[in-house]
Formats: structure tokens, sequence, C-alpha cells
């Protein structure tokens, strides 16, 4: 009986594990060859004719015709059908979600951001993220059968192999996956979001063939993506890269891992967001106190927001942070000894954040 790619993907075949290597590299590099492509996975002109062929067959790649060539047998090339399946991807943010889908050639089909959530570690929180995820494919475009998996980031200790989130969403001993899977009635993968980060800038980004990269996500939390040889570093159990939560201030801050003195306490959006509401409280000024005398809600954007219009104390405040961060960044680099370190997340986004980095490394 003949497996479809799908179901030779589930039975884990070694056919199955050519197959998505063929699309990762028509993905990455374009159209190409099968002369081109053999030598490039190391396999022989007749295996990769076959997996093309059924891939072919199955839709996920399609034939271009022949190669424009300056004489001789010109020679077909092949290539991603975009429009074979689809991918949701979720990036869950502290007060927002952002939402997109992407084709199989990795182009943006669809996309909703910045929709209002406010995530917390309870069963509400999970089933109002599930609700706005299903609103979404309803009012996609695309028929739901052809979202053929939904890749999920979240903040925190996140094991991709098992599909456990360990810090947001861990009610029981249930892989999240499975949760979201029967939520949502498709496919679906969790993975860190600065992990997730990184691999984005690796894949379409500013890296330009560095293979060691230190990505480091200043958002409301603080955590790396870490390259190793051109492959994500997730350590034994997926949980690399928790730079926030290294033992840094002799403080009485508690840390939303339980422990005091995390570098996140002194050193992030949420620190950011928890001085600036206190200094206001201390009769500090700025554009955003007339809203919290209102009693409207200041997420962490607002403030970065504020910072971009010269607004004194955002700046006090990002400065403060980009000058703890930078010395603490000098140190991963004395560790890591990489070739490009990325700064990226919310925080990031203040371009005088760039600059007080740049003073202390």
């Amino acid at each position: 009986m003949k497996h479809t790619f799908i179901e030779e993907i589930e039975l884990g075949s070694k056919s199955a594990i050519f197959k998505i290597n063929i699309i990762r590299y028509y993905i990455n590099n374009g159209e190409n060859t099968l002369a081109d492509l053999g030598k490039e996975m190391d396999l022989s002109v007749p295996t990769v004719t076959k997996l093309v062929g059924e891939l072919i067959d199955e839709g996920y790649v399609v034939d271009f015709g022949k190669q424009e060539t300056n004489g001789g047998r010109r020679p077909n090339v092949y290539g991603v059908n975009p429009d074979s399946g689809y991918f949701l991807g979720v990036d869950i943010k502290r007060f927002r979600i952002n939402i997109a889908l992407i084709n199989f050639k990795g182009d943006m089909v669809e996309s909703k951001l910045s929709i209002p959530f406010y995530y917390e570690n309870t069963q509400d929180s999970f089933d109002k993220l599930c609700v706005i995820i299903n609103n979404f494919v309803d009012n996609v475009s695309v028929p739901k059968p052809k979202i053929l998996s939904a890749g999920v980031n979240m903040s925190g200790r996140v094991n991709t192999e098992t599909g456990h989130s360990y810090s947001l969403y861990f009610f029981n001993e249930k892989p999240l996956t499975e949760i979201f899977q029967e939520r949502l009635g498709m496919h679906v993968t969790i993975d860190n979001d600065s992990r997730s980060m990184a691999y984005g800038e690796y894949i379409n980004g500013v890296v330009n063939g560095e293979k060691d990269i230190i990505f480091v996500n200043v958002s409301w939390g603080l955590g790396l993506g870490i390259f190793i040889d051109g492959k994500l570093y997730y350590g034994k159990s997926g949980f690399a890269g928790e730079f926030g939560h290294l033992n840094a201030f002799d403080n009485e801050i508690i840390c939303h891992c339980g422990k005091k003195g995390c570098l996140e306490t002194q050193a992030s959006g949420s620190f950011i967001h928890r001085r600036f509401l206190e200094k206001i409280a201390e009769g500090n000024t700025s554009i955003l106190e007339e809203r919290i005398k209102k009693g409207e809600t200041i997420i962490q954007e607002d403030i970065i927001e504020a910072a971009l219009k010269e607004d004194m104390l955002a700046i006090e405040l990002v400065e403060e942070v980009g000058n703890t961060l930078g010395k603490h960044i000098a140190g991963l680099i004395n560790l890591f000894n990489p070739e490009l370190v990325i700064i990226g997340g919310v925080v990031a986004l203040t371009g005088d954040f760039y600059f007080y980095l740049l003073e202390v490394l």
C-alpha cells in the first residue's frame, strides 16, 4: 500500500526525511535541476528523480520546464508548488498576538497583527487564545484542510520534541501540542519565541552566511536564540537560552520564575513597564500620564512608542536597560565568541537602545 507524503512523515519513513530535505532545499535555494539537487543532497540522480516525481504527483513540487543554457541539452528545473500547502504562525506576546498564514514557499498570504490579548497561565487565557486562532482560520481565504500545520511561539521553557511547555499553559502532563491539536483541528508544533525569532533571522533576515550567532530577544522577558555551527542549540531538554534568569542582582524582586535577582528583573520590557508606572506614581511626568490618570491600561508597546516620541521618562528607562544589558551581552560574547550578535524584540525597536548597547560593548 502506497502512503501519501503526509502519512510517510507521520510514520517517520526514510523516504519522508529525504522528501522533507528536498522541499527545504527548494524553499531555501529556489528552483534547480535534478542533477544539482542530487549533488547537494549526496543522492544519485535516479533516486532524486523518483523522490521528486512522487512529490510532483502529490502536488508539492512543480516542473518549471527547460533551463536556459549557453548550449547543449537543456535540463528541466523543479521547485516548490507554493499553493500545495499552507502553514499558520502564532506569536504570543504579553499583551498582543500576531497570526500569519504563509504558503509552502514562505510567502505571507494573510496576517492579523497586534490582536489584543493578555496572556496568563490560566485555562481561561488558553481558551481565549484558541478562540482567536480559530476565528482567524475561519476567516482566511484558504480552506482549512490545506493548512498543514500551525507553529506557536511562546516564551519560557519549551521542549519542542515532546510538545511540552513548562512555563505557559502547563496544566497537566499531556503535551500542549496535543491539546492545541484537539482545539484547533490541525497539526501543531510549539517552540520558544527567542529561538523562533533567531531562526527567522537566520533563514530570511540579517544573517549573511554566519554560522555562530546569538540572538538576544529583549521583550517582556529576556531570552536567547543560539546558533552553533549553523544549527539551533536547544540543550538537553530544550531549555537553552533562558538568559533572563541568570542571577545578576541582589534585589528583592521576585521574577515570574519564582526566584529573586534574575537579570530580567532589571533588564527587560517588564522592568521598564513596572518602573515606568512606579515613577509616574512618584510624580514623574510623561506624555502617557494623562492616560494613566484616566485609568487606561498602559502596555509595554505604549512606553516604547513614547520613547520614540522623545518622552524623557521612557528614554531614561530604555537607557538604563541598555546599559545594564550591554554589560551582560559582553559576557556572552566572551563566553560564546560568536560571529554575529543580533538584538531583537519589542524593546529593541527604540533606536537609542542600540546606541547605548554599543557604547558598553
